[in-house]
């Protein structure tokens, strides 16, 4: 019998290292932080973050909860929920090699403190190397030591952006954070003056010429670059039209592939970029200006490239055959969303379009809106989502002062060109997919059904939420939350429910494998309509036009490269998304500015153990600490979202409606502190 193997030893050298979980640390404002690892998600308190920075690339451990030994311990530790709880032990790559942050000058040190509330660490310059730069200067500094738990990170100042009190800097500091290219190559702006649109040789390449079909353009009021048009044509009875069709909606989208040579430094610029980036002043585009607003814009009155998607439909605008192709259109008219919502609404004096063209859009503009409708209640009728969605758009002066917030909600004008893009993005979706040409698709989930389930007990709270809901809803029934919200349209707290469902959604990201897409009950889909704006659309026109040609050698030479393009296009398309709201709300703080004293009527958004997070009607968001509150103790139940006062038992809920005052206003940490009125 053989000798028995003995048993490793406690402490005995251990031939491997340990391997740790890895992710990128989230960290919150208040100084704790999450990490999302392949072993699922970690809650980092403040003690253990290791000197990280939001967006840092770390290893975690997991370690034993503590007992919270102060009060700010115990509050950071209810977010948590039930993660388990970690320590950074090492971090890996580090996403700021230079912070954005005001200048105080503390002889013999210049001290930045970052605006980004979510990095808690302030870097020391020595104040002797910038001697001129005023106290309370905006910068950006380059770090040259990071922290540890002994020593401060340390830096030297690159660039003086401005004055702390200039408002109207706010927004540069804002690009500067988020280090958002602002100019693009000289090789790049040299490939994009592209003076002829080249429509004979398009012509003589094969592309279709419908320049005879009416086609129009709806966007906003200050859009700049027009990437989309429509056109909507009765087909019965016309010749090559296809058996048991009656209309005919094209969709047509500007053909930026025409123009941006792959691989070529404009491309590879555009492909960094991922999208153009929206902000409340200017918008940072995805292509020069000579492009995005020149020869690619589909403007009325010239001949213009597109890439078109016709979809031919029955008399219940079902999808009978579709054709896809290049084409050389001209735009008639270009409208705005309120023109086309009076033309719909039959308003056609307030719509300020040629007289002579008013009995054509409106014909087309209703035989759109139906099709719309139709589709909307066709998706509705696959578990597709509509959420009524409210945002805030910042008006500014000639100075780039905020002067009014307008809301923009859905509208049917808004919600006709929705639905055709939607279709169209469908519609190519799925002819990629069956041709088995490479594809980006927009991927979105099932929610997280814990994610989803945790808000139970909060709508609980509400009458019209039945017993069968909380049961499908705990299980992401998308039937179940379309019910939901249907049941509380047009109440009180209609716009809450609404935004937590929203939140509660996984994100939609681009990927290379058919995923399907849960908020619009679609088994595929894509980005198509925006090549002008959005890089993932540009890909996939190129695989269109491979698919069109049979050209499967170039798209498999594509692939690697879309694959790789499509996490980095997700990962941009989310800093893009919060330079915008940081942007707005700053720019709201400013605006806000001028009322504090103010009274408001407000919605209570979120409920933490130290106070209210509310919500006013023109979407500016704030904060009441709960010492406003009162002099009592008030409870937190975390399960249903509320603050109860212990001697007067007066409740604050989810959804409950306030009156504050405005007491505070900061905008360069983006925030609005109120207290009850």
């Amino acid at each position: 019998m053989g000798a028995k193997r003995s048993r490793r030893r406690r402490g005995a050298t251990r031939c491997k290292p340990k391997a740790h979980a890895r992710g990128t640390i989230e960290v919150n404002p208040r100084g704790f932080a999450f990490v999302k690892t392949s072993a699922g998600e970690f809650f980092i308190p403040r003690s253990k973050t290791a000197g990280a920075f939001d967006g840092d690339v770390v290893e975690v451990a997991p370690t034993k909860r503590e007992g919270s030994r102060s009060y700010r311990e115990k509050r950071d530790r209810e977010a948590s929920g039930n993660r388990q709880e970690g320590r950074v032990v090492n971090i890996i790559e580090r996403a700021h090699g230079s912070i954005v942050g005001r200048y105080d000058l503390v002889e013999p040190f210049g001290i930045v403190v970052p605006l980004d509330p979510r990095i808690p660490h302030d870097i020391f310059t020595r104040a002797a190397d910038s001697p001129d730069i005023a106290d309370g200067s905006i910068v950006r500094v380059a770090i040259t030591e990071y922290p540890t738990k002994r020593t401060a990170a340390t830096g030297v100042v690159e660039e003086v952006i401005g004055d702390a009190e200039d408002a109207s800097l706010l927004i540069e500091q804002i690009i500067a954070s988020h280090k958002l290219p602002v100019s693009f190559s000289e090789r790049a702006l040299e490939q994009a003056q592209v003076g002829d649109p080249g429509i004979a040789d398009a012509l003589a390449d094969g592309y279709a010429d419908v320049r005879e079909r009416f086609t129009f353009t709806i966007d906003p009021t200050d859009a700049r670059d027009f990437d989309d048009a429509l056109s909507v044509d009765a087909v019965s009875g016309m010749e090559g039209a296809p058996a048991g069709a009656v209309l005919r909606l094209g969709v047509h989208i500007a053909d930026v592939s025409r123009y941006v040579a792959y691989g070529s430094a404009l491309d590879l610029e555009a492909r960094e970029r991922a999208t153009s980036v929206y902000l409340p002043d200017r918008v940072i585009p995805m292509l020069p200006e000579q492009l995005s607003c020149g020869i690619c814009s589909l403007n009325p009155g010239v001949d213009r490239l597109c890439m078109m998607v016709d979809m031919y439909l029955d008399e219940r605008f079902s999808l009978v055959s579709y054709e896809i192709s290049p084409a050389v259109m001209r735009s008639d008219v270009r409208l705005d969303y309120g023109q086309a919502l009076a033309l719909l609404e039959g308003r056609t004096s307030d719509a300020g379009v040629p007289h002579e063209l008013v009995p054509t859009l409106e014909e087309k503009l209703r035989c759109a809106h139906a099709i719309a409708r139709a589709r909307l209640a066709a998706r509705e009728r696959t578990g597709g989502l509509d959420f009524q969605t409210r945002e805030a758009k910042i008006v500014l002066d000639a100075a780039g002062d905020p002067v009014d917030v307008e809301v923009r909600e859905k509208t049917d004008s808004t919600m006709l060109i929705e639905e055709a893009m939607i279709f169209a993005n469908e519609v190519v979706a799925r002819h990629l997919d069956e041709r088995e040409y490479p594809c980006a698709f927009r991927n979105h989930e099932p929610p997280p059904a814990d994610g989803i389930a945790g808000l139970i007990p909060v709508l609980q709270e509400f009458t019209w939420f039945t017993r069968d809901m909380s049961r499908r809803l705990s299980v992401a029934d998308p039937y179940a939350v379309q019910e939901v919200l249907s049941a509380v349209e047009g109440c009180a707290e209609e716009a809450l429910v609404s935004t937590m469902l929203l939140r509660c959604m996984s994100r939609a990201v681009y990927g290379m494998d058919r995923l399907g897409h849960y908020g619009l009950g679609l088994d595929e889909y894509c980005h198509f309509t925006s090549p002008i704006r959005r890089y993932p659309d540009l890909m996939v026109h190129r695989a269109l036009k491979c698919a069109h040609r049979r050209d499967q050698r170039t798209a498999a030479s594509m692939r690697d490269q879309m694959r790789t393009s499509c996490e980095h296009c997700s990962t941009k398309e989310r800093d893009a998304e919060a330079a915008s709201m940081d942007a707005t709300r700053a720019l709201m703080c400013i605006y806000m500015a001028q009322r504090i004293g103010h009274t408001f009527t407000a919605t209570i958004s979120g409920v933490v153990s130290y106070g209210l997070y509310v919500q006013l009607e023109n979407c500016a968001e704030g904060f009441v600490p709960v010492r406003s509150l009162g002099d009592e103790y008030f409870s937190f139940d975390p399960v249903r979202y509320a603050l109860t006062g212990v001697d007067s038992g007066r409740s604050f809920r989810l959804g409950d409606q306030v009156t504050v005052r405005l007491t505070a206003s900061e905008p360069l940490l983006s925030r609005l502190t109120f207290a009850l009125a």
